[in-house]
């Protein structure tokens, strides 16, 4: 499925979108270098409005972004890989590139591979995975060993009482934002908003602010579905800019038994029904792909829990986990994973949504940070809406799981477990302030974003960290 080119998102004809067009046709290629110069060119001589200008923009800075994403040589990674195949040949490289298995790009006229193509190779392809463990051994995952007592331990108790929202963690958050130093020039202002956590959700109460490194904050209004705490500071010259700010929260498991509901028809005239079923641009299509996809999937099938059922299984199944490329480099997830085999949480839980929109199922983005004890990472999950239930947790990347217990089997569809921070209820959604300059994640907001008035400043110029301390478990 060819993504939707920079051409179809401008606004001006003739001679501007010719020039688009002979833009696309470069990217197409690879050729990234002439591309930039064209961008350029058309941004120095074209009378173009400011719209255009930022599109434009926009695209140099997206392919800057891929050009960062895939930046090895096979050289590069050939050490890794000759671990587990120290024989490997031309041939087997090439047939793992051709089933998408170790991902490349051919970028200014030579093959540029993945930042994490490597490692990534031994989780999406079934025969190099069991390669990896004949060598390495088998090595329990610590998540999978904490879940495995979990799991049950939250359907007991909520078996027991009767109930579908689980008895609270309590945790303290320290939140850290490390700008480079001389990122900028000194004095200047630099602009950073923080993630912070959603009221109204019942599964996260208790919020409250600790502290802050900056006499000055706005703490966004929970209206805003990514929200954020901002600050700002000026730069010092050789010092490293420095934004911190500490939270407590109390967060709850939940879990709908779905196989023990009787799902009442959907009341296709409501607001819910209408706003969380439709296309949404540019990740949430029903394209050719996701058509034919839930064609294999869902074929005839009409029951909602069935339909729900064998998508979180092929998703599970047939998608592993992988590292993910930027997301604002990437023109439609839910093809890419299709096209590629392979998505991290975001991706794959973006495919359960519009495959399960495209089913007539209500879903809704949900992200922010997982929490497990040694697991602090970012994530992100989805909601689904049932009649009778409401909103309903689905976590696609956490998938199906491995036991003979078929309640914990299915637990994350229809559950989530105690140790979530919830930040955004949507994705792709504007800032509080509003950010002037393109942002670093165009989709998620978990990380932060950061910029002064020379532009935005990318991941690579700052680093985050969230410690976490858990007062009961």
């Amino acid at each position: 499925m060819k993504a939707k080119n920079l051409a179809a998102t401008l606004f001006a004809f003739g001679l501007f979108f010719t020039g688009c067009q002979s833009i696309d046709k470069r990217i197409e290629k690879g050729q990234f270098a002439m591309a930039a110069k064209k961008i350029d060119r058309m941004t120095a001589t074209s009378s173009l409005d400011l719209r255009d200008k930022i599109a434009l923009e926009h695209e140099k800075e997206r392919i800057r972004r891929v050009e960062m994403d895939f930046n090895k040589s096979l050289d590069d990674i050939l050490p890794f890989i000759r671990k587990y195949y120290p024989e490997v040949s031309k041939a087997q490289i090439r047939e793992w590139e051709s089933s998408k298995a170790l991902e490349k790009m051919r970028i200014n006229g030579q093959d540029r591979y993945f930042v994490r193509a490597a490692p990534n190779l031994f989780r999406i392809d079934k025969e190099a995975k069991k390669q990896k463990i004949r060598i390495d051994g088998e090595q329990k995952d610590g998540l999978d060993v904490f879940l495995q007592q979990h799991l049950p331990a939250v359907i007991k108790d909520l078996r027991q009482r009767n109930t579908t929202l689980g008895k609270p963690v309590n945790m303290e958050f320290t939140y850290t934002l490390t700008v480079d130093a001389d990122a900028v020039p000194a004095g200047e202002m630099i602009r950073c908003w923080l993630p912070f956590p959603r009221e109204g959700h019942e599964r996260q109460t208790d919020i409250r602010l600790l502290s802050a490194n900056c006499d000055h904050y706005v703490i966004a209004p929970n209206n805003y579905q990514q929200r954020t705490l901002y600050m700002q500071k000026p730069a010092v010259a050789g010092k490293a800019t420095v934004f911190e700010y500490g939270f407590s929260a109390a967060v709850r498991p939940q879990w709908f038994d779905l196989a023990e509901r009787n799902f009442t028809p959907y009341d296709k005239s409501s607001e819910i029904y209408r706003k969380y079923t439709v296309e949404r641009d540019p990740h949430l299509l029903f394209t050719p792909a996701v058509k034919a996809l839930s064609e294999k999937i869902v074929g005839n099938e009409k029951d909602p829990y069935q339909i729900l059922k064998k998508i979180f299984a092929y998703i599970s199944e047939h998608y592993p986990w992988a590292s993910a490329r930027e997301y604002s480099t990437i023109p439609n997830i839910p093809d890419y994973v299709i096209a590629n085999g392979h998505g991290d949480c975001g991706q794959v839980t973006l495919l359960f949504m519009v495959l399960a929109r495209y089913n007539g199922i209500p879903a809704r983005w949900q992200s922010g940070w997982m929490l497990h004890p040694g697991e602090v990472n970012l994530h992100d999950w989805c909601e689904i809406y049932i009649e009778g239930c409401g909103w309903v947790p689905v976590d696609q990347s956490f998938g199906r799981r491995d036991t003979e217990s078929e309640d914990c089997k299915w637990f994350y569809l229809g559950g989530i477990d105690s140790y979530r921070l919830i930040v955004n209820d949507d994705y792709g959604m504007p800032l509080f302030p509003d950010k002037q300059f393109m942002r670093s994640e165009t989709v998620d907001f978990q990380r932060g974003e950061v910029e002064w008035r020379g532009g935005n400043l990318y991941f690579d110029k700052w680093d985050y960290h969230m410690e976490v301390t858990y007062l009961n478990q």
